[in-house]
C-alpha cells in the first residue's frame, strides 16, 4: 500500500508528475560522475514555483531528504542522492517568464537549458555570457547551484556575476522572493550567498539574469604548438602583454586525436601537441589590433602556425571541437574522470607537468584541456568502471592533483563545485574555523540538513563544530584527513547503495 505522503505528492503533481518505477529512477542515481550512485525514492517533475512549495511542505513534514536536480550533467556527485529520498527534477520548469530588451534582463525558470536564454536574446541583439561546456544540455538553474563558468567566464566572470535575482523555496516550503533587482539592495547579498551552495539552501525556481549586448565584432585565432609547455608560457605573455581575449583554451594531443576523431571534427591538426584557442571581441577596430598583437607574441613562444577562422562557420566549428572534447573521449574509453581545478595562471606549466607524471606513474591515459586565461584545469582521465583496480587509481590520481594545487596556491574546483567528489578534500584547504562558519551558514538556511545532504561540507566536520572550542587563530585540520579522499567517498557511497 502506497505512503499517504506518496499519495499527497501523485494528488499534487499528476500521473506525469512523479516517478517512482525502479527502471525508470535509474538515471537520476548519479550525475556525470557515474561512480557515485545512489537510487532515490521518488523523483518529482513539478512546472511552478507552487508546486515546488507545496511538495517540499509535505517532504519537510515526513523529514524526507530532498535533492534538486537540473539536466545531471554534473561533474562532481552533486545531484546524488547519497541518502536516498526524494529527487526534485526541474526540468520540466523550462519556460523564459519574461525578457525586457532595454534592461536587459531575462526572468527565467530554473530548468531553462543555457543555451536556449542565448537563442531567445539573439533577436534583440543580446546574449547570456556563462556559456558551459555542457551549455547544449545543463539548465540554468544547476549553474546556479555551482556557480558555472565556461570558456568566457575569463572575460565575464562565473554565474554569479550575472545572477540579479532569485525566487527561492526552503527547505520548509516557504517561498523567498528575492526576484526584484534593486539600484542600491538593503540587507545581506542573500542571492549572492545562494549562488554556488550547491543546492543546500533550497531551490531556485525561478531566475532574474543579465544580459549583454552582443560584441561588434568576434574574431577566433587558433595558435598550434609543438609542446604543451609553450602554450602554458603563451597564455602568460598575453596577458602580461594586456592582449585579453575573451576566452582562452588550451587542448593538448589526446584530446585533439579524440576531437578530430569524433562527430566534434573541428580542423585541428592531429600532429600538434597542443592547441591555444582564443575569441577576441570588441569593435572593429579594437580587435584588428588585438589580433595583430597576439600573432606575433604566440609565434615568439614557438607557435608553428596561426590560424584566424575566416567564416562563422569555421568559427563555430572551433569552438564545437573544444566543447565537445568530453564527448569525444568516449572513443578513448567507456568512463571518463574529470577533474576541475584552479591554480595561479604562472603555476600552470608546473602543475600540467606533475599531472603528466602522476597518470604515467599510475599507468593511467590522461587528456588535458584548460580554461587558461584563469587557471582552471581539466585533466581528463580515461577509465572502465568495471576494472577495480584502475577506478582505485583514478581516484588516488584526483587526490594527488587536488593536493598539488592546494601546495600551489589554489582552488579544489573552478566551475564544478564540491559535491560529493572533493567533499573530504575541504579538510585539506579549509581550517576547522573556515568549517565551522559554513556549517553555521548552512544550517541558518537549513537546519535539519534535509536540502542535498551528505554534501559540500564533510559531514564529520560538521558534528565536530557543534562539541569542538577553536583556538583563536588556530590551523589544526579536522581528525585524518589526510588519510580520506575520492577513495573514501566512493566507499561510502557505495556502502551506503548496498544497504538499500
Amino acid at each position: 500500500m502506497e505512503a499517504p505522503w506518496i499519495a499527497e505528492l501523485r494528488a499534487l503533481l499528476g500521473p506525469r508528475g512523479i516517478i517512482d518505477d525502479p527502471t525508470q529512477l535509474f538515471p537520476y542515481e548519479a550525475d556525470g560522475i557515474v561512480l557515485l550512485r545512489r537510487r532515490p525514492e521518488l523523483v518529482l517533475l513539478p512546472r511552478t514555483t507552487e508546486q515546488v512549495s507545496r511538495a517540499l511542505k509535505i517532504l519537510h513534514r515526513e523529514r524526507v531528504p530532498v535533492v534538486a536536480r537540473g539536466a545531471g550533467t554534473g561533474l562532481s556527485g552533486g545531484a546524488t542522492p547519497v541518502e536516498g529520498g526524494v529527487v526534485v527534477s526541474l526540468a520540466r520548469m523550462r519556460d523564459v517568464l519574461e525578457l525586457d530588451a532595454v534592461d536587459r534582463t531575462a526572468r527565467v525558470q530554473a530548468g531553462l537549458v543555457n543555451i536556449d536564454l542565448s537563442l531567445a536574446s539573439s533577436k534583440h541583439q543580446l546574449f547570456y555570457a556563462p556559456d558551459p561546456s555542457s551549455q547544449q544540455a545543463c539548465t540554468l538553474g544547476g549553474n546556479i547551484a555551482e556557480n558555472s563558468g565556461g570558456p568566457h567566464c575569463f572575460r565575464y566572470g562565473n554565474t554569479t556575476q550575472h545572477v540579479l535575482g532569485l525566487v527561492i523555496v526552503l527547505e520548509d516550503g516557504t517561498v523567498l522572493d528575492l526576484s526584484e533587482p534593486r539600484v542600491d539592495p538593503l540587507g545581506y547579498d542573500l542571492v549572492g550567498l545562494f549562488v554556488g551552495s550547491e543546492g543546500m539552501f533550497g531551490i531556485a525556481t525561478e531566475l532574474v539574469l543579465k544580459l549583454l549586448p552582443k560584441p561588434a565584432t568576434t574574431e577566433t585565432m587558433l595558435a598550434i604548438f609543438e609542446s604543451l609547455d609553450a602554450a602554458c608560457d603563451a597564455t602568460s605573455d598575453l596577458i602580461r602583454a594586456r592582449h585579453e581575449p575573451s576566452a582562452i583554451e588550451i587542448l593538448d594531443k589526446l584530446t585533439i586525436q579524440a576531437v578530430e576523431a569524433s562527430v566534434y571534427a573541428a580542423g585541428y591538426p592531429k600532429t600538434a601537441e597542443a592547441v591555444l584557442l582564443l575569441d577576441i571581441e570588441g569593435s572593429e577596430v579594437e580587435v584588428a589590433n588585438t589580433v595583430a598583437g597576439i600573432e606575433p607574441l604566440v609565434r615568439a613562444r614557438g607557435a608553428i602556425e596561426v590560424r584566424t577562422a575566416k567564416t562563422d562557420l569555421e568559427r563555430k566549428q572551433l569552438w564545437a571541437g573544444r566543447k565537445g572534447a568530453f564527448g569525444a573521449m568516449g572513443r578513448i574509453a567507456p568512463d571518463l574522470y574529470v577533474a576541475d581545478v584552479c591554480v595561479p595562471r604562472t603555476k600552470l606549466r608546473e602543475l600540467v607537468a606533475h599531472t603528466t607524471r602522476i597518470a604515467r606513474e599510475k599507468n593511467l591515459k590522461l587528456a588535458t584541456v584548460f580554461h587558461a586565461g584563469d587557471g582552471n584545469l581539466h585533466p581528463n582521465i580515461a577509465y572502465d568502471r568495471r576494472d577495480a583496480d584502475e577506478v582505485r587509481r583514478v581516484l588516488e590520481a584526483g587526490d594527488e592533483i587536488m593536493h598539488l594545487c592546494i601546495e600551489a596556491g589554489g582552488s579544489l574546483s573552478g566551475e564544478h563545485g564540491v559535491g560529493l567528489e572533493k567533499m573530504k578534500a575541504m579538510e585539506w584547504l579549509f581550517t576547522r574555523e573556515d568549517l565551522a562558519t559554513m556549517c553555521r551558514v548552512r544550517e541558518a538556511w537549513d537546519p535539519d540538513r534535509r536540502m542535498n545532504p551528505g554534501k559540500l561540507i564533510p559531514i564529520r566536520a560538521c558534528l565536530e563544530m557543534k562539541q569542538a572550542v577553536v583556538r583563536p587563530g588556530s590551523n589544526e585540520s579536522t581528525g585524518d584527513a589526510e588519510d580520506a579522499g575520492n577513495a573514501e567517498n566512493v566507499r561510502s557511497i557505495t556502502n551506503a547503495g548496498s544497504e538499500r
